[in-house]
């Protein structure tokens, strides 16, 4: 087993924590956790960014086969995405919302794409996306063999989402649209710069070690980015409609290097509970919102009372814990088993 990064797990049980005040909101209605509740849709970009590093980073410095790192990534994320989608197939009148896309979507990781606000297991919108960046980085790294090629690449991709949405900006759209803010096109870019780390660490190593020496002011930088950015995106001003989520990437993703740094106060301050949150974070993301809505509909509590409020919020952190225990980790054995790591990151032939 690999040592826990304190700081990854802090930048991990963060994420997950803001999206659970924002879920809130979004089942019970109104702000009951003020600022941090209306500004918890980040705990999903935060996400992206931790995702392109860890998987960015897997694939650069193992010696993995494709079919290694695909059947690990897959025994990962679909046992508990098939519970959950089975569970709005199987109940959908406790937990559908206004419209389901067809099962096929679903299986195929295309659901994001026309996607509408308040319709069934939105919040898987974000799943895709990581799916499908699982699917074309390994790809795009076969192809692009030199780091000159890959750092064009990322700029290019990077230029790309910007022009997405920039291009929608003009036709109307803001980046709380649902055709901006559910595309794979204009959100692509936000696993990027976890990438750009783990490009840096590989193939840069003294330019990293260089920049790690500065944690704490990596963390104080990417923090007041983060809340300058927060603060302004509902301007919906062409500046922040078009570089708005790839600069909170860059936020984020200072903040990663903080958590990387071993001086930082980040990477060195355990959290209590943090270290539960991140190894729950998946299962607790796919289980809290129908039991939100479960909770809070059906047992006639007071939503905006903090009793209320704490029994919905207990139970999707209960739902994801039961779904970690119950599903993912018995396929974490049999990951382990099926495609073990190597003592060097490679993978192991058994017999």
């Amino acid at each position: 087993m690999t040592a826990r990064i304190h700081g990854l797990d802090t930048l991990r049980a963060t994420a997950i924590l803001l999206v659970l005040m924002y879920h809130y909101g979004v089942v019970a209605g109104g702000s009951d956790f003020g600022a941090l509740g209306r500004i918890g849709w980040a705990g999903v970009d935060l996400f992206f960014v931790l995702s392109g590093y860890l998987i960015g980073n897997q694939l650069l410095s193992q010696q993995m086969p494709l079919t290694a790192f695909f059947g690990r990534r897959l025994l990962r994320t679909l046992p508990n995405y098939f519970v959950v989608l089975a569970a709005y197939f199987l109940f959908p009148v406790a937990l559908g919302g206004s419209a389901t896309a067809p099962l096929w979507r679903f299986l195929t990781f295309t659901q994001n794409f026309g996607l509408e606000y308040g319709q069934t297991f939105t919040h898987s919108w974000s799943l895709c996306i990581e799916e499908q960046f699982y699917l074309i980085l390994p790809l795009a790294l076969l192809l692009l063999r030199g780091p000159r090629a890959r750092w064009s690449a990322i700029a290019l991709a990077v230029a790309g989402a910007v022009t997405f949405r920039a291009l929608a900006w003009s036709d109307g759209l803001q980046p709380f649209s649902q055709e901006v803010y559910y595309s794979s096109f204009a959100r692509f870019d936000e696993l990027l710069p976890g990438v750009a780390i783990a490009m840096l660490k590989n193939f840069h190593r003294p330019l990293y070690q260089r920049i790690l020496r500065h944690g704490n002011l990596l963390l104080v930088a990417g923090l007041a980015l983060a809340i300058a950015l927060l603060m302004r995106f509902e301007d919906e001003s062409f500046f922040i409609s078009a570089f708005g989520f790839t600069l909170l990437a860059v936020a984020f993703s200072l903040l990663l290097l903080a958590a990387l740094s071993a001086g930082s106060v980040l990477a060195r301050v355990r959290v209590p509970g943090a270290e539960s949150l991140a190894l729950w974070s998946y299962a607790i993301y796919l289980a809290h919102k129908p039991l939100y809505k479960v909770v809070s509909e059906g047992m006639g509590i007071d939503k905006h009372g903090a009793p209320g409020i704490a029994l919905v919020m207990l139970a999707g952190v209960a739902g994801g814990w039961l779904l970690y225990q119950v599903v993912e980790q018995p396929f974490m054995r049999r990951r382990a088993a099926w495609f073990p790591l190597s003592l060097d990151g490679g993978t192991v032939r058994t017999t």
